[in-house]
């Protein structure tokens, strides 16, 4: 029996709104730490780097070293969360990677620091595309923009919290004899292993075991799914090796590689390029990159729905490619250290923009196991990315005494992302959804 279409209305309302109250806020509190216990290596450097005499080449090696083992267990991790579900897999990633970003206290040496760092990427490893793919699995294609923003706000939310708070911790220096950088890993890794058991409690792997949902409400749910599938443009019949093998999926994947150098050096030398900007201290340097998170966190969830009331993913990637490519070039060659610092924060705003969208089209082009290794992908390239960011920042700087000459090759490496965006655009399968 067919409802009538206020009723299908009112029923789809009641049904994604709880999906969401009880799935969003969870996920956001893991990408949050997630997002705090990778990058607030940034705020630590404000003394961590003079205590263990660290170059600007070692650290920056040390902060892009963590995705080379998040990179090589990428797909493989996403795998094995597509045949053991959610709960578990996104539970194990959780708490282990606490654990490790924890055990940041004891680092004493470059090698040491180097392994911790790769060891966490390991741990991590398939954690945001595992969560992408799962979000595929329980919100339709017309609201998964919204859906991916408001998971995404974590990672400029982390930004807020993590710089701001950063701040204050490394006032906690010498306090019980342990130094504020210290306190920092020890205080933001451990929230993390709490989370992975709240996890393992209230994750539900597929939208017909959710309980928490009425019986009504969980057959619109399936059938919802169903035939968002059957709509799709993308092939049922695309295997594993085949999504892999996916031509889109590889120049979405290089895209993603592009503005991910920029994110990622941002991410790890934003601290330390704003203190030696505007010459603050600590707790000042924070708040600023906090504030800047702030602007980035509402950029992103305008560009999520913007994008979902549209329909065109890829027009909004590449506006956001091209802001970031404007504020790169801006904190190159502007001469004062204010618009410098605000052109650092085009940049982050920038990339914001760009990412929630941009998620959205590897889902809309595979379907089951082939999407969670397409997905997986996609974000192993953006993992290489995070690699080469942070150590080209860091190496210019020992080499140069400047970072000027990396945010030009910023700038244009996020400028060929945009137009890739744009070039992807013609594709069927997100043409059809414009």
């Amino acid at each position: 029996m067919t409802r009538p279409p206020s009723l299908e209305t009112e029923i789809a309302s009641a049904t994604l709104g709880r999906v969401s109250e009880r799935l969003l806020p969870l996920l956001v509190a893991l990408f949050l730490f997630n997002w705090i216990d990778r990058t607030n290596l940034s705020v630590a450097a404000l003394q961590m780097n003079q205590d263990l005499h660290f170059s600007a080449a070692a650290y920056g090696l040390g902060a892009g070293i963590f995705f080379a083992g998040y990179a090589v267990f990428e797909v493989p991790s996403n795998l094995i969360l597509a045949r053991v579900g959610a709960r578990h897999w996104i539970a194990r990633i959780t708490i282990s990677w606490g654990v490790v970003a924890s055990a940041m206290v004891f680092v004493r040496t470059p090698a040491q620091f180097y392994a911790l760092r790769f060891l966490l990427g390991v741990c991590e490893a398939g954690f945001l595309p595992g969560i992408i793919y799962y979000l595929s699995l329980w919100f339709p294609a017309r609201e998964r923009g919204t859906a991916i923003g408001r998971f995404m706000i974590a990672a400029p939310l982390a930004g807020i919290i993590g710089n701001a708070a950063g701040g204050l911790v490394l006032g906690l220096d010498g306090h019980l004899g342990i130094r504020g950088w210290e306190w920092l890993f020890l205080l933001e890794g451990l929230p993390s292993i709490v989370l992975g058991f709240v996890a393992l409690r209230l994750l539900t792997d597929r939208p017909q075991d959710a309980e928490w949902l009425s019986q009504e409400q969980r057959a619109w749910l399936v059938e919802r799914m169903r035939r968002d599938r059957t709509e799709s443009v993308g092939s049922p019949h695309v295997t594993v090796l085949g999504a892999l093998a996916h031509p889109t999926i590889w120049l979405l994947s290089i895209t993603n590689f592009l503005m991910a150098i920029p994110l990622w050096a941002y991410a790890f030398w934003a601290p330390l390029l704003v203190r030696d900007a505007l010459h603050t201290n600590n707790l000042t340097t924070g708040l600023i990159v906090a504030a800047i998170a702030c602007v980035a966190a509402a950029a992103m969830l305008l560009s999520g729905v913007a994008s979902d009331r549209t329909g065109d993913r890829c027009l909004f990637a590449a506006a956001g490619a091209l802001l970031a490519a404007c504020g790169c070039a801006g904190a190159a060659l502007l001469p004062s250290p204010l618009w410098r610092v605000m052109a650092l924060a085009a940049v982050e705003v920038g990339v914001r923009s760009y990412v929630t969208p941009f998620l959205c089209l590897a889902p809309m082009l595979l379907r089951g196991t082939a999407a969670a290794a397409g997905i997986a992908l996609v974000n192993t390239w953006f993992s290489a990315g995070g690699f080469v960011g942070p150590t080209l920042m860091g190496w210019f700087k020992d080499a140069t005494g400047s970072t000027n000459g990396a945010f030009l090759i910023l700038a244009s490496l996020s400028l060929c992302a945009a137009g890739l965006c744009m070039g992807i655009r013609h594709h069927p399968a997100f043409r059809a959804a414009a």
